[in-house]
């Protein structure tokens, strides 16, 4: 099974409830991360923000269906995502659907640029065509889980309409790719190297979210991301 992502668009940027070290240092985090619901539950009714709820409310009117990443840490199944779902749907009164999973384990926490690009999560589980979702996860980094999803509701028919996040790097709420960002990706690095992508994960940058579009920029030469991405899978 393929990754499927799409160009942004007018994607507007992910709703983040709480800072970062909030979050990590809450007594019921590591537990909540390692898959204990009770532990999540808790961390969300503590950090979860009502304002941000509001803005959810006032921004998306058609009431989407909230998916969450369903993701598998190397302690266990990550509960915060499907417990900030739960939260906003008796917040918003917003239908839940738990059927879409993450049918691989990626091990992105802690891990640097490249690793999270070169282990890209997939997904599987049913999508109801033509509905709206609104995507929900547990941190926002370079926003790759978030994009993957969001291509995989896509390509079967439901349409994203934004997503939410406990926490995350404020700079990297803006998914959408900037135009700058590609213009000068495709300056430096050359028509070889997107090819070459293309081929690997079967999108163009076009399709890269914004964080992860500035982390390739930053790389010396396209020999050094070829490089880096073969060391990361192969790790």
């Amino acid at each position: 099974m393929g990754i499927d992502r799409y160009a942004w668009g007018e994607f507007p940027p992910v709703w983040i409830h709480a800072e970062e070290m909030a979050v990590k240092r809450h007594p019921d985090y590591s537990a909540a991360k390692a898959g204990d619901s009770d532990a999540a539950f808790r961390l969300v009714e503590a950090l979860a923000s009502n304002a941000a709820c509001h803005q959810l409310g006032m921004h998306f009117p058609e009431r989407p269906i909230l998916v969450s990443a369903h993701a598998v840490e190397r302690n266990g199944l990550n509960a915060i995502p499907e417990a900030l779902a739960e939260f906003l749907t008796e917040r918003l009164d917003w239908p839940v659907d738990p059927g879409v999973v993450q049918i691989n384990v990626v091990g992105h926490t802690g891990a640097d640029g490249f690793t999270r690009m070169a282990r890209q999560a997939k997904f599987d589980g049913p999508v109801l065509p033509g509905r709206h979702y609104l995507l929900v996860d547990d941190f926002v980094g370079q926003g790759g889980t978030l994009a993957n999803m969001r291509g995989f509701i896509h390509h079967r028919g439901g349409k994203v309409l934004g997503a939410t996040t406990l926490t995350g790097k404020p700079y990297s709420a803006k998914l959408a790719l900037e135009g700058c960002c590609l213009s000068q990706l495709r300056e430096k690095h050359g028509n070889e190297l997107e090819s070459w992508w293309n081929e690997r994960f079967g999108f163009g940058y076009e399709c890269l979210t914004n964080s992860e579009g500035n982390y390739l920029l930053r790389s010396p030469d396209a020999d050094r991301i070829r490089d880096r991405i073969a060391a990361a899978v192969e790790g």
